[in-house]
Protein backbone atom coordinates (compact mmCIF):
# COMPACT_ATOMS: atom_id res chain seq x y z
CA UNK A 1 0.00 0.00 0.00
CA UNK A 2 1.26 3.56 -0.97
CA UNK A 3 -0.19 6.46 0.85
CA UNK A 4 -0.17 9.43 -1.30
CA UNK A 5 -2.11 12.06 0.54
CA UNK A 6 -1.03 14.51 3.36
CA UNK A 7 -2.73 16.51 5.49
CA UNK A 8 -1.58 19.82 7.31
CA UNK A 9 -2.48 20.62 11.28
CA UNK A 10 -1.55 24.36 11.72
CA UNK A 11 -3.11 26.16 14.51
CA UNK A 12 -6.83 26.19 15.38
CA UNK A 13 -7.60 24.92 11.55
CA UNK A 14 -7.54 21.99 9.59
CA UNK A 15 -5.89 21.89 5.94
CA UNK A 16 -5.99 19.64 2.90
CA UNK A 17 -2.32 20.43 0.83
CA UNK A 18 -0.55 19.04 -2.37
CA UNK A 19 -0.12 15.41 -2.39
CA UNK A 20 3.38 14.25 -1.31
CA UNK A 21 4.76 11.29 -3.51
CA UNK A 22 6.11 8.27 -4.34
CA UNK A 23 32.41 12.96 29.40
CA UNK A 24 31.67 11.49 32.02
CA UNK A 25 31.42 12.21 35.23
CA UNK A 26 28.99 12.03 38.61
CA UNK A 27 25.84 13.75 38.14
CA UNK A 28 22.65 14.23 40.03
CA UNK A 29 19.22 13.66 39.09
CA UNK A 30 16.14 15.71 39.41
CA UNK A 31 12.32 15.31 38.90
CA UNK A 32 8.98 16.28 40.12
CA UNK A 33 5.43 16.86 38.87
CA UNK A 34 4.35 20.36 39.07
CA UNK A 35 0.73 21.83 40.55
CA UNK A 36 -0.32 21.55 36.78
CA UNK A 37 0.09 17.77 36.59
CA UNK A 38 3.83 17.94 34.18
CA UNK A 39 6.43 16.34 34.38
CA UNK A 40 9.44 18.38 35.02
CA UNK A 41 13.24 17.85 34.83
CA UNK A 42 16.35 19.24 35.99
CA UNK A 43 19.95 17.80 35.23
CA UNK A 44 23.42 18.91 35.81
CA UNK A 45 25.96 19.48 32.77
CA UNK A 46 25.02 17.33 29.38
CA UNK A 47 26.67 14.41 28.96
CA UNK A 48 25.90 10.90 27.28
CA UNK A 49 26.87 7.67 28.62
CA UNK A 50 27.55 5.10 25.93
CA UNK A 51 26.24 1.57 27.85
CA UNK A 52 26.01 -2.25 26.84
CA UNK A 53 23.77 -4.68 27.85
CA UNK A 54 25.33 -7.88 29.16
CA UNK A 55 25.25 -11.47 27.66
CA UNK A 56 22.50 -12.48 29.58
CA UNK A 57 20.20 -9.13 30.61
CA UNK A 58 17.02 -8.55 32.87
CA UNK A 59 14.35 -8.50 30.70
CA UNK A 60 13.59 -5.55 32.40
CA UNK A 61 15.07 -2.61 30.25
CA UNK A 62 15.71 -0.07 32.77
CA UNK A 63 17.33 -2.44 35.16
CA UNK A 64 19.15 -4.16 32.23
CA UNK A 65 21.07 -0.71 32.15
CA UNK A 66 21.37 -0.41 35.57
CA UNK A 67 23.04 -3.19 35.72
CA UNK A 68 25.07 -2.59 33.14
CA UNK A 69 26.29 1.20 34.45
CA UNK A 70 29.51 1.29 36.03
CA UNK A 71 28.81 1.87 39.80
CA UNK A 72 31.09 5.20 39.63
CA UNK A 73 28.29 7.27 37.52
CA UNK A 74 25.42 6.16 40.84
CA UNK A 75 22.69 5.90 38.21
CA UNK A 76 19.58 4.53 40.03
CA UNK A 77 16.58 2.19 38.37
CA UNK A 78 14.51 4.79 39.20
CA UNK A 79 16.90 7.30 37.81
CA UNK A 80 16.78 5.55 34.28
CA UNK A 81 13.23 4.41 34.40
CA UNK A 82 12.55 8.33 34.56
CA UNK A 83 15.41 8.80 31.43
CA UNK A 84 13.70 6.50 29.84
CA UNK A 85 10.09 7.87 30.42
CA UNK A 86 11.31 11.43 28.61
CA UNK A 87 12.77 9.93 25.70
CA UNK A 88 16.64 10.09 26.97
CA UNK A 89 17.70 6.35 26.11
CA UNK A 90 18.34 5.62 22.32
CA UNK A 91 19.42 2.57 20.71
CA UNK A 92 22.48 3.31 19.23
CA UNK A 93 22.22 -0.23 16.96
CA UNK A 94 18.86 1.16 15.46
CA UNK A 95 17.87 4.48 16.67
CA UNK A 96 14.96 3.15 19.13
CA UNK A 97 13.53 5.42 21.97
CA UNK A 98 13.71 2.86 25.08
CA UNK A 99 10.06 2.77 26.42
CA UNK A 100 9.57 0.50 29.77
CA UNK A 101 8.00 -2.03 27.70
CA UNK A 102 11.18 -2.61 25.19
CA UNK A 103 12.41 -5.73 25.26
CA UNK A 104 16.24 -6.61 26.10
CA UNK A 105 18.66 -7.85 23.39
CA UNK A 106 22.34 -9.48 24.60
CA UNK A 107 25.28 -7.16 23.95
CA UNK A 108 22.59 -4.21 22.55
CA UNK A 109 23.86 -0.74 22.88
CA UNK A 110 22.42 2.24 24.54
CA UNK A 111 23.22 5.77 24.49
CA UNK A 112 21.49 7.61 27.62
CA UNK A 113 21.27 11.09 27.22
CA UNK A 114 21.75 13.23 30.66
CA UNK A 115 20.96 16.62 30.54
CA UNK A 116 21.94 20.03 31.18
CA UNK A 117 20.88 22.41 34.21
CA UNK A 118 17.24 23.06 32.29
CA UNK A 119 13.89 22.29 32.80
CA UNK A 120 12.34 19.89 30.05
CA UNK A 121 8.69 20.47 30.29
CA UNK A 122 6.23 18.02 28.56
CA UNK A 123 3.55 20.55 27.78
CA UNK A 124 1.25 20.77 24.47
CA UNK A 125 2.20 23.11 22.15
CA UNK A 126 0.14 24.23 19.27
CA UNK A 127 2.69 24.36 16.53
CA UNK A 128 1.86 23.12 13.07
CA UNK A 129 2.69 19.41 11.83
CA UNK A 130 2.23 17.53 8.77
CA UNK A 131 0.26 14.37 8.76
CA UNK A 132 1.20 12.07 5.91
CA UNK A 133 -1.07 9.42 7.17
CA UNK A 134 -3.00 8.52 9.94
CA UNK A 135 -4.98 5.62 11.64
CA UNK A 136 -6.14 4.25 15.13
CA UNK A 137 -2.80 3.18 15.55
CA UNK A 138 -0.11 5.18 13.71
CA UNK A 139 0.90 8.49 12.47
CA UNK A 140 3.26 8.92 9.77
CA UNK A 141 5.05 13.03 9.97
CA UNK A 142 6.83 14.72 7.53
CA UNK A 143 9.07 16.60 9.54
CA UNK A 144 10.07 20.01 9.18
CA UNK A 145 14.08 21.11 9.02
CA UNK A 146 14.65 22.47 12.26
CA UNK A 147 12.37 20.88 14.48
CA UNK A 148 13.70 18.76 17.31
CA UNK A 149 11.86 15.23 17.70
CA UNK A 150 11.86 15.40 21.49
CA UNK A 151 12.53 17.85 24.19
CA UNK A 152 16.02 17.69 25.25
CA UNK A 153 18.70 19.88 26.23
CA UNK A 154 19.56 23.12 24.62
CA UNK A 155 15.76 22.27 23.18
CA UNK A 156 13.33 22.12 26.14
CA UNK A 157 9.94 23.01 23.74
CA UNK A 158 8.93 23.59 20.49
CA UNK A 159 9.13 19.99 19.32
CA UNK A 160 7.33 17.19 17.73
CA UNK A 161 6.84 15.71 20.95
CA UNK A 162 5.23 19.09 21.82
CA UNK A 163 3.25 19.42 18.96
CA UNK A 164 1.80 16.06 18.83
CA UNK A 165 0.70 16.04 22.76
CA UNK A 166 -1.43 19.21 21.51
CA UNK A 167 -2.81 17.76 18.82
CA UNK A 168 -3.31 14.05 19.76
CA UNK A 169 -3.59 14.27 23.66
CA UNK A 170 -4.32 11.15 25.08
CA UNK A 171 -4.80 9.27 21.50
CA UNK A 172 -0.64 8.69 21.31
CA UNK A 173 0.57 5.62 23.38
CA UNK A 174 0.44 5.34 27.00
CA UNK A 175 3.43 3.96 29.18
CA UNK A 176 2.61 3.20 33.04
CA UNK A 177 -0.71 4.99 32.57
CA UNK A 178 0.67 8.34 31.67
CA UNK A 179 0.30 9.74 28.71
CA UNK A 180 3.12 9.13 26.21
CA UNK A 181 4.40 11.14 22.96
CA UNK A 182 4.47 7.90 20.74
CA UNK A 183 7.96 8.52 19.59
CA UNK A 184 9.45 5.35 17.84
CA UNK A 185 12.66 6.65 16.25
CA UNK A 186 14.26 10.10 16.10
CA UNK A 187 15.98 11.87 13.02
CA UNK A 188 18.34 14.83 13.30
CA UNK A 189 17.25 17.97 13.93
CA UNK A 190 18.29 19.38 11.00
CA UNK A 191 17.59 16.09 8.75
CA UNK A 192 14.10 16.80 7.14
CA UNK A 193 11.39 13.81 6.67
CA UNK A 194 9.03 10.66 7.31
CA UNK A 195 8.68 9.31 10.81
CA UNK A 196 6.06 6.88 11.80
CA UNK A 197 4.39 7.52 15.33
CA UNK A 198 2.28 4.93 17.43
CA UNK A 199 -0.87 6.01 18.56
CA UNK A 200 -1.64 2.92 20.76
CA UNK A 201 0.54 0.30 22.57
CA UNK A 202 0.08 -2.63 20.16
CA UNK A 203 1.26 -0.54 18.00
CA UNK A 204 4.34 1.04 19.86
CA UNK A 205 5.31 -2.66 20.25
CA UNK A 206 5.22 -3.72 16.89
CA UNK A 207 7.04 -1.12 15.64
CA UNK A 208 9.84 -0.90 18.06
CA UNK A 209 10.03 -4.82 17.41
CA UNK A 210 10.76 -3.73 13.60
CA UNK A 211 13.25 -1.31 14.35
CA UNK A 212 14.85 -4.27 16.28
CA UNK A 213 14.89 -6.50 13.93
CA UNK A 214 16.27 -3.85 11.34
CA UNK A 215 12.70 -5.10 8.77
CA UNK A 216 12.13 -1.37 8.50
CA UNK A 217 13.12 0.12 5.05
CA UNK A 218 14.74 4.10 5.40
CA UNK A 219 15.67 5.33 2.32
CA UNK A 220 17.36 8.87 2.31
CA UNK A 221 18.03 11.53 -0.36
CA UNK A 222 21.41 12.94 0.12
CA UNK A 223 23.56 15.91 -2.07
CA UNK A 224 27.50 15.34 -1.29
CA UNK A 225 30.17 17.39 -2.46
CA UNK A 226 32.41 15.57 -5.00
CA UNK A 227 31.06 12.61 -7.39
CA UNK A 228 31.45 8.76 -5.66
CA UNK A 229 33.18 7.06 -8.50
CA UNK A 230 34.44 2.99 -8.89
CA UNK A 231 37.55 4.84 -10.94
CA UNK A 232 38.15 7.06 -8.01
CA UNK A 233 41.21 5.83 -6.47
CA UNK A 234 40.93 7.60 -3.40
CA UNK A 235 37.86 5.19 -2.71
CA UNK A 236 39.63 2.06 -4.00
CA UNK A 237 42.17 2.20 -1.35
CA UNK A 238 39.88 2.84 1.43
CA UNK A 239 39.03 -0.05 3.49
CA UNK A 240 35.84 0.58 4.58
CA UNK A 241 34.67 0.99 0.94
CA UNK A 242 33.87 -1.14 -1.67
CA UNK A 243 31.41 -1.34 -4.78
CA UNK A 244 28.53 -3.52 -5.42
CA UNK A 245 27.96 -2.32 -8.87
CA UNK A 246 29.27 0.47 -10.54
CA UNK A 247 27.06 3.08 -9.44
CA UNK A 248 26.35 1.22 -6.00
CA UNK A 249 28.59 1.90 -2.79
CA UNK A 250 28.62 0.04 0.76
CA UNK A 251 30.31 2.04 3.09
CA UNK A 252 31.00 -0.40 6.35
CA UNK A 253 33.15 1.27 9.57
CA UNK A 254 32.56 0.86 12.65
CA UNK A 255 30.93 4.14 14.72
CA UNK A 256 31.99 5.54 17.90
CA UNK A 257 31.85 8.87 19.42
CA UNK A 258 34.76 11.43 18.10
CA UNK A 259 37.74 11.33 21.24
CA UNK A 260 37.17 14.55 21.54
CA UNK A 261 33.84 16.19 20.10
CA UNK A 262 31.11 14.56 21.79
CA UNK A 263 28.82 16.00 19.53
CA UNK A 264 30.64 14.41 16.90
CA UNK A 265 31.05 10.40 15.46
CA UNK A 266 33.65 9.06 14.16
CA UNK A 267 35.09 6.02 12.46
CA UNK A 268 36.91 3.15 14.01
CA UNK A 269 38.50 0.51 13.10
CA UNK A 270 39.10 -1.29 16.29
CA UNK A 271 35.97 0.13 18.76
CA UNK A 272 32.80 1.29 18.27
CA UNK A 273 29.22 -0.41 16.47
CA UNK A 274 29.41 -2.17 13.01
CA UNK A 275 27.65 0.19 10.85
CA UNK A 276 26.88 -0.36 7.30
CA UNK A 277 25.27 2.16 4.42
CA UNK A 278 24.36 1.83 1.13
CA UNK A 279 24.76 4.69 -1.33
CA UNK A 280 23.26 4.82 -5.13
CA UNK A 281 24.17 7.72 -6.93
CA UNK A 282 21.25 8.90 -8.68
CA UNK A 283 22.88 11.77 -10.25
CA UNK A 284 25.97 13.76 -11.20
CA UNK A 285 26.79 17.49 -11.31
CA UNK A 286 29.75 17.85 -13.55
CA UNK A 287 32.61 17.05 -11.03
CA UNK A 288 31.15 19.27 -7.96
CA UNK A 289 28.42 16.89 -6.48
CA UNK A 290 26.35 13.83 -6.10
CA UNK A 291 22.79 13.21 -5.16
CA UNK A 292 22.54 9.79 -3.95
CA UNK A 293 19.92 7.05 -2.37
CA UNK A 294 21.28 6.03 0.94
CA UNK A 295 19.85 3.16 2.63
CA UNK A 296 20.90 1.41 6.42
CA UNK A 297 22.09 -1.48 7.54
CA UNK A 298 22.27 -0.19 10.36
CA UNK A 299 21.21 2.84 12.09
CA UNK A 300 23.71 4.34 14.34
CA UNK A 301 23.80 7.93 15.18
CA UNK A 302 24.53 10.27 12.20
CA UNK A 303 25.42 7.00 10.38
CA UNK A 304 25.03 8.67 6.67
CA UNK A 305 26.60 12.38 7.80
CA UNK A 306 29.99 10.33 9.41
CA UNK A 307 30.10 7.51 6.69
CA UNK A 308 30.09 9.94 3.93
CA UNK A 309 32.77 12.54 5.26
CA UNK A 310 34.52 9.75 6.46
CA UNK A 311 35.09 9.07 2.71
CA UNK A 312 35.82 12.48 1.30
CA UNK A 313 31.90 13.02 0.28
CA UNK A 314 30.33 14.57 3.00
CA UNK A 315 26.89 16.30 2.95
CA UNK A 316 26.78 19.60 1.28
CA UNK A 317 25.86 22.17 4.43
CA UNK A 318 26.54 19.62 7.11
CA UNK A 319 27.96 22.20 9.81
CA UNK A 320 29.44 19.43 12.00
CA UNK A 321 31.08 17.05 8.95
CA UNK A 322 31.51 18.74 5.58
CA UNK A 323 34.62 20.19 6.94
CA UNK A 324 33.60 23.87 5.65
CA UNK A 325 33.63 23.17 1.30
CA UNK A 326 32.21 25.44 -0.44
CA UNK A 327 30.72 25.32 -3.95
CA UNK A 328 31.86 27.64 -6.96
CA UNK A 329 29.12 30.42 -7.86
CA UNK A 330 30.60 31.66 -10.93
CA UNK A 331 27.46 30.72 -13.02
CA UNK A 332 24.59 31.58 -9.81
CA UNK A 333 23.11 35.41 -9.66
CA UNK A 334 23.38 37.06 -6.40
CA UNK A 335 20.30 35.64 -4.81
CA UNK A 336 21.97 31.99 -5.76
CA UNK A 337 24.73 33.18 -3.94
CA UNK A 338 22.89 34.22 -1.26
CA UNK A 339 21.10 30.90 -0.62
CA UNK A 340 24.44 29.09 -0.85
CA UNK A 341 26.18 31.06 1.60
CA UNK A 342 22.90 30.29 3.81
CA UNK A 343 22.60 26.82 3.58
CA UNK A 344 24.04 25.70 6.79
CA UNK A 345 22.11 21.99 7.22
CA UNK A 346 22.76 18.66 6.07
CA UNK A 347 21.74 18.15 2.95
CA UNK A 348 19.66 14.95 3.62
CA UNK A 349 15.89 14.13 3.45
CA UNK A 350 14.74 10.85 4.99
CA UNK A 351 12.38 10.03 2.09
CA UNK A 352 10.94 6.87 2.37
CA UNK A 353 10.09 4.63 5.11
CA UNK A 354 8.41 1.23 4.81
CA UNK A 355 7.04 -1.24 7.46
CA UNK A 356 4.52 -4.00 8.18
CA UNK A 357 1.89 -2.34 10.06
CA UNK A 358 1.58 -3.95 13.15
CA UNK A 359 -2.21 -4.69 13.35
CA UNK A 360 -3.12 -5.21 9.81
CA UNK A 361 0.05 -6.83 9.18
CA UNK A 362 -0.02 -5.13 5.23
CA UNK A 363 3.35 -3.76 3.97
CA UNK A 364 2.47 -0.05 3.91
CA UNK A 365 5.18 2.72 1.99
CA UNK A 366 5.76 6.69 2.46
CA UNK A 367 6.98 8.45 0.31
CA UNK A 368 8.08 12.32 0.56
CA UNK A 369 9.14 15.00 -2.08
CA UNK A 370 12.25 16.83 -1.28
CA UNK A 371 11.14 20.48 0.94
CA UNK A 372 11.87 23.92 -1.00
CA UNK A 373 15.19 24.12 0.27
CA UNK A 374 16.44 20.98 -1.12
CA UNK A 375 14.78 21.30 -4.38
CA UNK A 376 16.31 24.81 -4.67
CA UNK A 377 19.72 23.40 -3.95
CA UNK A 378 19.02 21.09 -6.88
CA UNK A 379 18.33 23.49 -9.23
CA UNK A 380 21.29 25.76 -8.29
CA UNK A 381 23.48 22.40 -8.66
CA UNK A 382 22.37 21.99 -12.30
CA UNK A 383 22.82 25.11 -13.25
CA UNK A 384 26.54 25.07 -11.84
CA UNK A 385 27.34 21.88 -13.29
Amino acid sequence: MTITSTRVIMPQIIVIVSTITSSRRNFKFLGSINSGGVFVMSFKPSQVLEVSLSQDPSKRIDKALCDAVPEKYSLSRSRIKRLIEIGCVVSSDNGLVATSKTKTVPLSNWDITLSSIETINMEPENIPIQIVYEDNHLIVINKSVGMVVHPAPGSPNGTLVNALMYHFGSELSAIGGKKRPGIVHRIDKDTSGLLVIAKSDVAHAGLAAQFEAHTVSRHYTAFCYGIISILNPRLKSLHEASFESSNLLRISGNIARHRFNRKKMAIYSNIGRSAVTRAKTEVFYGKIASKLDCWLETGRTHQIRAHLAHIGHGLIGDPVYGNRRKLKTKNLNEVEETFLGNFKRQALHARTLSFEHPVTKQLVSFTSDLPEDLQQLEKILKKID
